[in-house]
């Protein structure tokens, strides 16, 4: 049988988490091991300064107090796992908001993917994007989207070489308008400086970090993860970790 380790960055009781159980669970044993609490943007952290402690909340499934989403992949493999035995695949998802461009430094959801591969475990990450009027309330596409790719992977093997994953957005459209699949690089995330400033009773100020509207340029391809879940597809991105800018050495040598 095979086994399928799923993480968030949400919170175990994410909707979408148990969506992507339940549509996974024909695949394999699905374990579940995620952070007990919302942690979304909290990019690929480790938790050092305080201990984390495993909570059943199920069958299979655990809840990692004050974990993050790279905590819960890390521990699982650690103790879930100690026999030796790995995970066929590491799922990360589905997460309540795209993940594209530059977004996906930031994200949990991408990071428990991260932990994955660093373990040399074939690992995905899936991200719904939901629109103002939010028309997949039932995650049914996401379901559809994550059933199809996980199943070809374990029947078929995983695509990537060691250290990349992949990085899945689901357009948020109903699965009649759904228009398949498109392989697509990062696209050049647009970001404002959006924070408001309050106070509390005792006159001391505190700031919310505000929410900005997606907005991104095409990069040299032009085939950008943005436009593709604009119009109807679902972006498949290869991620590496390897972040170092090899165009930019031999300028460096020159400036150095």
């Amino acid at each position: 049988m095979k086994t399928i380790l799923i993480t968030n960055d949400d919170g175990f009781d994410s909707p979408a988490l148990l969506a992507l159980r339940e549509a996974l669970a024909p695949l394999g044993r699905v374990i579940i091991v995620a952070p007990s609490s919302q942690k979304s943007a909290c990019g690929h952290s480790l938790t050092l300064t305080s201990p984390l402690r495993f909570v059943s909340v199920g069958d299979d499934y655990y809840k990692l107090h004050n974990g993050t989403p790279t905590d819960c992949i890390y521990l699982a493999l650690h103790s879930l796992f100690a026999d030796g035995h790995r995970p066929d695949v590491v799922v990360s998802g589905i997460n309540l908001g795209s993940n594209m461009g530059e977004d996906t430094t930031y994200s949990g959801t991408v990071a428990g993917a991260m932990e994955g591969v660093i373990a040399g475990i074939p690992s995905v990450a899936f991200s719904q994007y939901m629109a103002d009027d939010n028309i997949t309330k039932d995650f049914a596409l996401a379901r559809k989207v994550a059933f199809e790719i996980i199943a070809k992977i374990l029947n078929d093997g995983f695509p990537l070489p060691n250290r990349e994953l992949l990085n899945i957005n689901i357009p948020d459209c109903k699965i009649t308008d759904f228009r398949g699949y498109k392989i697509c690089e990062l696209g050049y995330r647009l970001y404002g400086n959006d924070a408001h400033l309050h106070r509390n009773p005792r006159g001391e100020e505190y700031y919310w970090l505000g929410v900005h509207p997606i907005e991104f340029d095409e990069r040299e391809l032009g085939r950008s993860d943005f436009a593709a879940v604009f119009d109807n597809y679902a972006s498949i991105t290869p991620l590496k970790l390897n972040l170092t800018s090899y165009e930019s050495l031999r300028s460096l040598e020159k400036w150095l």
